[in-house]
């Protein structure tokens, strides 16, 4: 086979946690500005807000060697209202996302977050085209909207389904389709 039609090669194994060192931060906003701003073109310039300043970022990280490589997933979660928290800007590399899980374990993280910091209720404004997904992850449809001229769903997970996690930072390496905790 040559170069050419040789594939890049996406290590099968990635890291899911809180997003804390500055590569991680700025990695996360590259990737958001690339979904939202250049691919889905649903922001100009900047896809950036109020929310940022009190969110927790998350991310799913590829490995290199069993290293941590590059930020190839996110989601941002903050608490809207005591209890009541939100999942928002949940974004996926385009090379990433035929693997299958990214998106669900970071939703997985982020609701098992949110439910280890005490929340009772935990909600997202999905885009139409990722409610099945959310749907076999145990959410419920609660009514069609509009964001930022995009139609979503606003949805509520079932915390039943997602234990709490107490320590985002430490996350879980996937091996796989399994998940393991990092330890």
């Amino acid at each position: 086979m040559s170069i050419q039609n040789a594939k890049a090669f996406l290590s099968p194994d990635f890291i899911i946690r809180a997003a804390a060192q500055p590569w991680e931060l700025e990695g996360v906003r590259k990737l958001r500005h690339q979904v939202f701003v250049q691919e889905q073109a649903i922001f100009v310039g900047d896809d950036r807000d109020d929310i940022d300043e009190i969110s927790l970022p998350l991310a799913a990280i590829s490995t290199f060697a069993s290293e941590a490589d590059q930020v190839v997933g996110t989601v941002r979660i903050h608490e809207e209202s005591p209890r009541v928290w939100r999942g928002s800007r949940l974004a996926v590399a385009h090379s990433h996302r035929r693997m299958g899980r990214l998106g669900a374990e970071l939703i997985h993280l982020a609701v098992s977050t949110a439910h280890g910091r005490g929340c009772d209720q935990f909600l997202a404004q999905v885009q139409m085209q990722n409610v099945t997904l959310f749907r076999r992850l145990r959410w419920t449809p609660l009514r069609e909207i509009e964001v930022h001229g995009v139609p979503h769903m606003e949805m509520q997970a079932d915390l039943a389904f997602y234990p709490p996690f107490p320590d985002p930072f430490v996350g879980w390496k996937t091996l796989n389709p399994r998940r393991k905790v990092l330890r």
